[in-house]
């Protein structure tokens, strides 16, 4: 019998199609890659746009220019590192997506950086350095090479999934090119101790009010006979501590130096979180009604004061870490003369817009890298364990920013981490329940039953990642002498070619 002709398959076209098909796929996947890098340059551009709007045609113009571009890109280096400690921890609690947490933080930060950032730009623009020691010129060249230099850090940082701290990344770039620059002499080391201090207290302070809260909440809430009615009587005492302390702030903030005494300030706060508490009672009260007995209708109840808190520190965020973008830019400003609010240590708006727009976009288009590394791998999170963090660390930071101190949020934000993730360890081995159960179990055994086997999982299976730990101090001991020798060396290569 003759060999039959053989038949294909598929057209020789429609292979080649195919192979077009997922060349054009490929191309696809690796151009989505770039949107957000392009995405990015355009906001540079923008801004570079925006400021020569304020400054077109008066002396310093390029150079004010060129440091709002240099101001825009730490910003979003800010945005994209710094996000994790806005809205990691409600991320990591399943209490909100990441696209709902990316929004909310964007709108907070920008309202955070414009309302109350000011007091803390004045504080990196002007009490680091003393401006009167050095020259005009030479103080717009050293918080150039300040802000290439931390920027260039914490992009690193970001593409290495480490959650440095933006605020050391700053100043440790100020001093080493004000060191670079003119020596020692003008430095303000009074102002730097009490700097370092707080980099050393907040993340402490921060830790224990977070492990203060989540003893509160065990105790008064997730231990108790009735879990429910526990909950609606103390859910709305949280929030209205939550309330009133950030009216309290906002007054502050808001009033003229004096205006108001601090006992007419408590006073205020106590109002409103009095009518905060009436109103989350009703509504706690409303939101319980056929929640069965259990944690997991706790996680239902805490998932709005989650949301609440988080948007709460976005907010003291901006207030708090846009100094570290733009106190150099209102530096320069202030240097060149272009703006009479710069001469007297407070940023021009338009300044401190960059600055928060900028936050804004960087999160916005990097900043998932690092959420999942606070939220999620450092300490297992619910949403009471996430409202202990992010309340306290809210709390802390605006504090500081009172205070114009500019403390390191991402301190503060994995510090309370830990505080709440070695609170859980503590109390695991020592909770009445534990020891009550171990007795029991004890008087179980044989005398001559081996070891119980859970002992060493216990010691492998610790409540907070050490490897995490280890890292993180790791990169926050580096960064202040980094950013600094990387900043002295900027501002020489600046020096050389364009002074």
């Amino acid at each position: 019998m003759p060999d039959r002709p053989a038949v294909l398959t598929k057209r020789t076209l429609d292979k080649d199609l195919d192979k077009l098909t997922h060349v054009e796929d490929a191309a696809k996947f690796v151009s989505r890659k770039l949107v957000p890098p392009g995405l990015g340059l355009v906001f540079l551009g923008l801004a570079m746009l925006f400021a020569g709007v304020y400054v077109f045609d008066r002396p310093g113009a390029v150079l004010v220019i060129a440091a709002a571009a240099l101001a825009a890109y730490m910003a979003m280096n800010i945005g994209a590192n710094d996000v994790t400690n806005n809205v990691g921890a409600a991320v990591g609690a399943r209490a909100m997506t990441m696209g709902q947490a990316l929004v909310i933080a964007a709108i907070f930060e920008i309202l955070g950086a414009t309302v109350a950032g000011g007091e803390v730009v004045k504080t990196i623009s002007s009490n680091i350095v003393d401006a009167v020691q050095v020259p005009p010129g030479t103080l717009s060249w050293i918080m150039m090479a300040a802000l290439m230099a931390a920027a260039l850090w914490i992009n690193l940082a970001t593409w290495m999934n480490a959650p440095v701290s933006t605020t050391h990344a700053i100043v440790g770039a100020v001093i080493g090119a004000g060191i670079g620059a003119v020596g020692p002499e003008p430095v303000k080391w009074r102002v730097m101790i009490e700097i370092t201090s707080a980099w050393v207290t907040s993340p402490l302070i921060g830790g224990v009010i977070a492990a203060g809260l989540l003893f509160m909440v065990k105790t008064l809430i997730i231990y108790r006979a009735d879990k429910i009615a526990a909950a609606r009587r103390w859910v709305p005492v949280l929030i209205a501590m939550m309330i009133g302390g950030f009216a309290s702030y906002m007054v502050l903030q808001l009033e003229s130096p004096g205006e108001f005494s601090s006992p007419t300030i408590m006073l205020f706060g106590i109002v409103v979180g009095g009518l905060g508490w009436f109103v989350a009672r009703l509504f706690v009260r409303r939101q319980s009604v056929g929640l069965e007995n259990r944690n997991s209708s706790l996680r239902v109840l805490f998932q709005i004061p989650l949301i609440g808190s988080a948007a709460l520190l976005s907010f003291a965020h901006g207030a708090n870490d846009v100094s570290n973008a733009v106190g150099p830019l209102s530096a320069i400003v202030r240097a060149v003369g272009e703006s009479a609010e710069a001469a007297q240590g407070r940023p021009p708006i338009w300044v401190l817009l960059i600055g928060a727009f900028g936050i804004s976009v960087g999160l916005l288009l990097f900043g998932p890298r690092l959420i999942r590394l606070v939220g999620e791998q450092i300490t297992k999170l619910n949403p009471m364990r996430a409202y202990c963090v992010a309340l306290s660390t809210a709390f802390t930071v605006i504090v500081a920013s009172w205070l114009g101190l500019p403390v390191s949020t991402t301190h503060i934000a994995v510090g309370s981490v830990f505080g709440v993730g070695f609170f859980r360890e503590w109390y695991t081995r020592h909770s009445k329940r534990r020891i009550e159960y171990m007795r029991r179990k004890a008087e179980n055994w044989a005398v001559d039953e081996p070891e119980d086997p859970n002992t060493h999982e216990v010691r492998r299976r610790y409540l907070v990642r050490r490897s995490h730990f280890m890292t993180i101090i790791a990169a926050w001991i580096i960064t202040v002498p980094t950013s600094a020798a990387l900043a002295a060396m900027i501002y020489w290569v600046m020096f050389a070619l364009f002074v």
